[in-house]
C-alpha cells in the first residue's frame, strides 16, 4: 500500500463524513437554565440545521448549542462581509444575507452563493466558541469539547501569544513581532480557525459544483481536495487576525493580520476535521499531512503541549 493511496483512501473517508449543517431569523441559538431544551422542530435555529444538512454541510459542532443564546442582526457593513460580539452572544450579518435584503430573516441556504455560506460559516464558529465557554455544563455533554478547548488554550499560549504579523497587507514578506495580550492571542486563534471553517466549506461546495458540471471528467473530490488544502497553506490563505488592544494602534488599524509563517498548522486542520467535521482521527492526520510540517515557536514563545 503506498503512501498515496493511503491518503486517498483516507480523505474519502472524510469527504463522505461531511454530512451534517445549520437557518434562523431574528433570535436564535441558546441555552437557559431549567427550561425544557429538547429540539423544536419549527424553530429557525433547527430549521437552520435542517437546511445545512440537506446540502451536505456539517451540523455536529451546531448541534451542540441550544435555541436562543445567539441574537442575529442585520446591518450594511462596509468594511467587513460579517461581525461577531461575544461578549453579547450576538451575530452581525451583511444585510445582503437577509431575505430580499430587508434585514428580517435569513435567505434560505439554497440561495446563498458558496461565498456567503463560507461567511455564514465563519460566524457560526465564533458561536460555538462562544456557547462552549459561555456554557460549561451544556458543553461538558460532548467528550471532544473538553479536548478541543485544551488544545486551544494550550495552541494561544504556544503559538499565538508571539506572532509574526504584516503590518502592510498588500506585503506579506515585509513582517513585524508583536507579543499579545491575552485578548489578543485568543482572537487571533480563533480567527485563524473560522477562516479554516469558512475556507472549508466554501471549498466543500466549490468540489460539489465543479462535479456536477462536470461529471466524471475531472479529478476526484479527494484529489482536489488535497490540492486545494495543499494550495492555501503554501499561499498562506489560512491566516487570522485580530483588533490590537492598544488604542492608539488601534487608531491607525481596526486590524492586525498575521503573517503567512503564522498560518494555520497540521495539528490545528487535524483537529478542527476531527472535532468539528467527525472525520476519524487517522483520516484527520493524513488529510493534515499534505500541509507543510516545520512550525517551530518564534523566540520568547512558550514550547506546545500537544
Amino acid at each position: 500500500m503506498t503512501g498515496a493511496s493511503a491518503l486517498d483512501r483516507a480523505i474519502v473517508v472524510f469527504l463522505t463524513l461531511w454530512l451534517t449543517g445549520t437557518i434562523w431569523s431574528g433570535v436564535l441559538v441558546g441555552s437557559v437554565s431549567g427550561k425544557d431544551l429538547s429540539p423544536d422542530p419549527h424553530s429557525p435555529w433547527n430549521a437552520l440545521i435542517s437546511q445545512a444538512e440537506t446540502l451536505g454541510l456539517p451540523t455536529r459542532f451546531l448541534r451542540l448549542i441550544t435555541p436562543g443564546f445567539v441574537t442575529l442582526e442585520f446591518e450594511s457593513l462596509h468594511t467587513f462581509a460579517a461581525e461577531y460580539h461575544p461578549a453579547e452572544h450576538r451575530m452581525v450579518l451583511n444585510r445582503s444575507l437577509s431575505f430580499n435584503a430587508a434585514g428580517g430573516t435569513l435567505r434560505p441556504l439554497a440561495k446563498l452563493t458558496h461565498s456567503e455560506l463560507g461567511t455564514l460559516y465563519h460566524e457560526l464558529f465564533h458561536a460555538y466558541m462562544d456557547f462552549i465557554q459561555s456554557e460549561p455544563r451544556a458543553a461538558a455533554s460532548d467528550p471532544d469539547v473538553a479536548r478541543l478547548l485544551a488544545f486551544a488554550e494550550d495552541q494561544q499560549r504556544c503559538r499565538y501569544q508571539v506572532v509574526a504579523i504584516t503590518p502592510v497587507l498588500q506585503r506579506k514578506s515585509v513582517t513585524e513581532i508583536r507579543y499579545l495580550t491575552d485578548r489578543e492571542s485568543w482572537e487571533a486563534l480563533n480567527e485563524t480557525w473560522a477562516v479554516f471553517v469558512g475556507w472549508a466549506i466554501w471549498t466543500k461546495l466549490e468540489l460539489q459544483s465543479g462535479r456536477e458540471a462536470r461529471g466524471r471528467k475531472t479529478l476526484s473530490a479527494t484529489e482536489e481536495w488535497v490540492k486545494r488544502l495543499k494550495k492555501a497553506d503554501r499561499d498562506g490563505d489560512l491566516t487570522g487576525y485580530y483588533e490590537p488592544e492598544d488604542p492608539t494602534e488601534r487608531g491607525m488599524t481596526n486590524k492586525r493580520y498575521l503573517a503567512p509563517s503564522h498560518r494555520l498548522s497540521p495539528s490545528e486542520v487535524a483537529l478542527l476535521l476531527e472535532v468539528l467535521f467527525g472525520e476519524p482521527v487517522e483520516a484527520a492526520r493524513r488529510s493534515a499531512a499534505v500541509m507543510e510540517q516545520d512550525r517551530p515557536p518564534l523566540a520568547g514563545g512558550a514550547p506546545c503541549q500537544n
